[in-house]
């Protein structure tokens, strides 16, 4: 029974360990092998996309900021959900303290003092906060990257790996502030214990895994 108790300084931060440690696992594919992975696939072909914009066609300059208004709406939902996710979160708070009577009954779901319930709304809050940040910074990006799209062109070496650059950003701070949130997401899971926190960590890794590295079933050519 007292190992019961040891439950939230072991399953929680292996799980956050865990979670983590593939996407710098991730991190690491997409820097050497970008190819064994979506996300680097997507970057190799934008890339191509971006150089195929750089003979000032009218028709691909529309094509292009309809794509990228895409991703404008992608990332601008996802900085409104992880806003709304805080607030909530913010209100929750104000109840913790007397929700936390509810929950105490069971050692399954951890400590219930005040400082780990702090310590349980504050480590969600910053990763909410962080993806917020992140998000609200490629939102900006993005909407750059849509003029930047239509003025290049000319030939001129300069101003296309300045859009390049722009670009990029955008698409690499929408995909930081995705993740950071899906990582947000098991420790607002750690009201009801660190057991919820463990499962949902290997349940996302699981899930992840499966959406960033399906290109391991096919065979490509390494750039």
């Amino acid at each position: 029974m007292e190992a019961i108790l040891y439950l939230d300084s072991i399953l929680v931060p292996l799980s956050l360990f865990f979670t983590i440690g593939y996407h710098a696992y991730l991190w690491h594919n997409l820097r050497h092998k970008p190819a064994l992975t979506t996300i680097g696939i997507n970057t190799l072909k934008r890339r191509q996309w971006l150089r195929g914009l750089n003979q000032g066609d009218e028709k691909q300059g529309m094509l292009a900021v309809q794509s990228l208004r895409n991703t404008l709406m992608f990332t601008i939902l996802i900085a409104t959900v992880t806003i709304i996710i805080t607030i909530s979160l913010a209100a929750l708070t104000n109840n913790a303290f007397n929700a936390n009577r509810l929950l105490g009954s069971s050692a399954l779901f951890g400590s219930q003092s005040g400082r780990i319930m702090v310590l349980k709304f504050g480590s969600a809050f910053i990763f909410l906060v962080g993806s917020f940040l992140c998000s609200s910074m490629a939102v900006g990006y993005l909407v750059d990257a849509n003029f930047l799209v239509n003025a290049i062109g000319g030939g001129e070496f300069f101003s296309y790996m300045y859009t390049e650059a722009v670009v990029e950003r955008g698409f690499t701070l929408a995909v930081v502030g995705n993740r950071v949130l899906c990582i947000a997401f098991p420790l607002l899971f750690w009201v009801f214990g660190p057991l919820p926190v463990a499962f949902s960590s290997l349940a996302l890794v699981w899930a992840l895994y499966d959406l960033d590295y399906v290109a391991k079933s096919f065979k490509f050519v390494d750039y």
